[in-house]
């Protein structure tokens, strides 16, 4: 009872969160059993592929979140975050790969297939602990977050802020990729890591499986919900909201700004990893391509159109966007990256608080007219 009240008075002011997580449980359970249950020749069958792509966009969503914590309130645009969720996925990629064992082409009980055709005699001491996966999971958190955290105290020490920390973020993502897309990084250059078999014994391909992930990948969102938005509705949440806003002025009455700036940069880089992990056993695959600084750029985006500064308003826009992605480069793949720009330049300029500022606007315009002059 008190953890529900607990989640009570998080979610107590926040009504679009509350509508979110309303309709995300609903949509976790009906697509498992429409999945799972209807037979494939039904028109009410959702097919694996969907509930595949589903749970890539609930693995985007969580990125989301993590962008708008550190963009959304406290005013860091970060131009780097592709980097924690490409680290997040290696480390889930290298457990999966640790489970291949003989089956994979060369029946080799220890070294992966690419290390195996580039003659590599033993494994890499990097690669020890993840055959465990326990020790992949801690890697997830702890590789993004250390990286975060080293970044980060060099960067906020130096007060590098606005435009410039921009760009030193993009480039540590474009340098983390020129890096991992060389063979002697030991993580599959080019190819990356793929052809996984299976993860904690169940079979990653089939139904239940990926059901199964699609389900996690929903719960996880909800928790890292709850738990941004304690993060943003706590003392440190609001001194951090300070920081974003007048920066100068936190600095002046006494608060290290750059421990929270370095506390939250971390905390959204962990997420990020989490969320590389969940989507890497659904998608199959993780290459050098998941740093691409365009990753980034479009993660931001994301962030933009649903309105950043309110969790939720981030969670909508990685949801549209990418549906609208999948459809787009589909029907018109030509035309995607100028619709993409145009999207962004449109938010920009008209949508400065995204599609949630939109409707509060019009939900404020429409409260005004019905009260009593």
């Amino acid at each position: 009872m008190p953890n529900k009240g607990l989640l009570l008075r998080i979610l107590e002011h926040d009504t679009g969160g509350k509508i979110f997580l309303s309709l995300l449980a609903v949509a976790a359970v009906l697509v498992s059993v429409l999945n799972l249950t209807v037979p494939e020749a039904s028109a009410l069958h959702v097919s694996t592929y969907t509930v595949t792509l589903l749970g890539k966009y609930l693995c985007y969503a969580l990125l989301a979140v993590a962008l708008d914590l550190v963009w959304g309130y406290c005013g860091i645009l970060s131009l780097g975050h592709a980097a924690f969720f490409a680290l997040g996925g290696y480390c889930m990629g290298m457990y999966l790969m640790r489970q291949i064992g003989e089956r994979g082409v060369y029946g080799n009980p220890e070294l992966p297939d690419f290390m195996v055709f580039l003659n590599w005699t033993e494994l890499p001491w990097y690669w020890f602990g993840f055959d465990q996966f326990w020790f992949a999971m801690l890697m997830v958190v702890l590789v993004p977050g250390v990286l975060a955290l080293v970044f980060g105290w060099f960067a906020f020490r130096s007060r590098v802020t606005g435009v410039y920390l921009s760009i030193i973020t993009q480039a540590l993502t474009f340098a983390l990729m020129l890096a991992f897309f060389r063979n002697e990084m030991g993580f599959g250059g080019n190819n990356g890591l793929t052809d996984f078999k299976e993860i904690l014994g169940f079979n990653l391909q089939s139904d239940a499986t990926r059901v199964g992930l699609f389900l996690m990948s929903a719960l996880t969102l909800a928790v890292a919900y709850f738990v941004a938005r304690y993060v943003v509705n706590s003392k440190l949440g609001r001194v951090v909201v300070a920081v974003r806003d007048a920066e100068d002025r936190a600095r002046f009455i006494g608060y290290k700004v750059e421990s929270f700036k370095l506390w939250i940069f971390v905390f959204s880089a962990m997420l990020a990893g989490i969320a590389g992990a969940l989507y890497v056993p659904q998608v199959g695959i993780i290459n050098p391509s998941e740093f691409s600084p365009l990753n980034s750029i479009e993660l931001v985006v994301w962030v933009a159109v649903g309105g950043r500064g309110t969790l939720y308003g981030a969670l909508l826009g990685a949801l549209l966007v990418n549906f609208a992605k999948t459809y787009f480069t589909g029907a018109l793949p030509e035309v995607w990256l100028f619709a993409l720009g145009a999207l962004f330049v449109v938010v920009t300029l008209f949508l400065p608080h995204g599609l949630v500022g939109l409707l509060k606007r019009r939900r404020k315009k429409a409260a005004l007219k019905e009260a009593p002059t």
